[in-house]
């Protein structure tokens, strides 16, 4: 990431998860990393929000672009704030759009509205609550866009991947909004088919996407679900996912099926066993 004669600067704070680390990426002005336990959780660009370097950021970035048209107002609930990444990029593209993330780290909250300032970013509210108790204390039929990107280090809270949760996920949403979740696994995908077999439990329309490599179990990596009550621009969205940046398959209908095969629905009060990345996936040795 170093350009000549800059060399990038790192900053280390302490917050209520553990460490975070603040690392400027020296080839764009306003790029910063944000780490927690040194596990990449956002990279924000302070000089333009609608710059998504993560590979899975870029196919939620999609999701946002294709479900309505461009320009059009969301109200959108993002679980998980970290550096508020897509709420950035949803309130630059959607102008007037009304955004609120749940975010349980306090010190994290304190130390993005210090270093990666969010008070500029329209209708962007962010509330110091865990998933569960701030998704249930939101309306019902209130929003069109309900993110999950929630991570501890680089795991995922067992409970908010549960069918109860989904189910108060989408009690929030309007009848044509969309959830949307990134979920992570490694070999064989076994908490992925079961992540999306739960959202599909919940929703008539759901959709996954991701790098191939990941989406065949042979390696550990991002997958992003969509799901809606009602038909999703699945066309639209395989060309984003064939075409962009990032070359994703995109799994609907019968693919999804066959994916979901033999998975159960996770549900509250199960022992979960949720993905650890290996150790080389963020070069730790």
């Amino acid at each position: 990431m170093a350009r000549k004669g800059r060399g990038p600067r790192t900053e280390t704070h302490t917050i209520a998860g553990g460490e975070a680390e603040l690392l400027r990426d020296a080839d764009r002005d306003g790029g910063w990393v944000l780490l927690v336990g040194s596990v990449p959780q956002s990279y924000v660009d302070l000089s333009d929000p609608t710059y998504l370097d993560f590979e899975y950021m870029q196919l939620m970035g999609a999701v946002v672009d294709a479900i309505a048209p461009a320009g059009e107002p969301l109200d959108a609930v993002h679980i998980g704030g970290a550096g508020c990444t897509l709420p950035r990029y949803v309130a630059a593209t959607r102008p007037g759009a009304r955004q609120v993330v749940l975010e349980p780290d306090g010190e994290l909250v304190r130390l993005v509205r210090e270093r990666l300032p969010v008070k500029g970013v329209p209708g962007l509210r962010i509330r110091i609550t865990d998933g569960r108790s701030g998704v249930a204390a939101l309306p019902a039929a209130a929003d069109d866009l309900v993110v999950l990107d929630a991570f501890a280090e680089a795991s995922m809270p067992s409970d908010l991947a549960t069918r109860e949760f989904v189910l108060d996920a989408a009690r929030v949403l309007r009848p044509g909004g969309v959830y949307l979740a990134n979920v992570a696994d490694g070999f064989r995908l076994p908490f992925a088919r079961r992540a999306a077999a739960t959202i599909a439990s919940v929703f008539r329309h759901t959709l996954l996407m991701g790098d191939p490599g990941v989406l065949r179990g042979r390696r550990f990596g991002n997958l992003i679900v969509a799901a809606s009550r009602e038909p999703l621009p699945v066309a639209e969205l395989t060309r984003r996912a064939a075409g962009g940046v990032t070359r994703a398959r995109l799994l609907a209908a019968g693919e999804l099926a066959a994916f979901c095969s033999g998975a159960a629905p996770l549900h509250d009060g199960e022992d979960i066993a949720v993905p650890v990345p290996p150790p080389q996936v963020f070069g730790k040795s």
